[in-house]
């Protein structure tokens, strides 16, 4: 396994990335089919792969899910499921479940990357304004090196899609192109 690099797949679930989910953005179709191509290079390479599930149980007080939000993504209703296009494999792929946008608050996402050694964090799904955001601030507090991959993250709004993807490049990490990323994953640039 590659010891340095680990590919963190961000909110590509049935409530979000389905024309019948609770919260669907059309642009999340869009990625999908560049996001199991980045999946599956990054499988060839021998790069971990984890999921970060927005989970919220069904029955229980959760901030989140207050304040006019829109319910989306609860325990059991299939909502939260991965979407299957992306071939999750339970064998070899973590899921991280989060109940906030920031996949690293509350979870064991840390532990997982620090018990493999992980260093830089290949990122991409949805929401770039968001969740993705949200994740990379908590990589790059926590000392990781935060890569967004351009052409596997969306929201609703490409103007903010594209503010917050430049925010990313000049504060937090680096936005790259899936063609930079292979070209660094093949030469080996992400092994150190």
């Amino acid at each position: 396994m590659n010891k340095k690099t680990a590919l963190l797949i961000v909110d590509m679930l049935f409530d979000f990335a389905h024309p019948d989910g609770k919260v669907f953005y059309p642009q999340n179709q869009e990625i999908l089919p560049r996001i199991r191509e980045v999946i599956d290079h990054c499988r060839e390479k021998n790069i971990l792969i984890i999921f970060a599930k927005h989970y919220h149980r069904k029955y229980l007080f959760d901030k989140e899910l207050g304040s006019g939000r829109r319910i989306n993504c609860l325990e059991g209703s299939g909502g939260e499921d991965i979407m299957p296009e992306l071939g999750y494999q339970e064998e070899t792929d973590y899921i991280v479940k989060k109940r906030r946008y920031n996949s690293f608050l509350g979870t064991d996402l840390d532990l997982i990357l620090r018990e493999h050694d992980i260093r830089n964090l290949l990122i991409c799904g949805t929401k770039t304004n968001c969740c993705i955001r949200a994740t990379v601030e908590g990589a790059y507090h926590l000392d990781y090196n935060p890569i967004v991959v351009k052409e596997c993250v969306a929201t609703n709004d490409e103007v903010v899609n594209k503010v917050h993807l430049a925010d990313i490049e000049k504060y937090l990490g680096s936005v790259i192109t899936m063609k930079e990323l292979y070209e660094k994953l093949d030469g080996g640039e992400l092994d150190d």
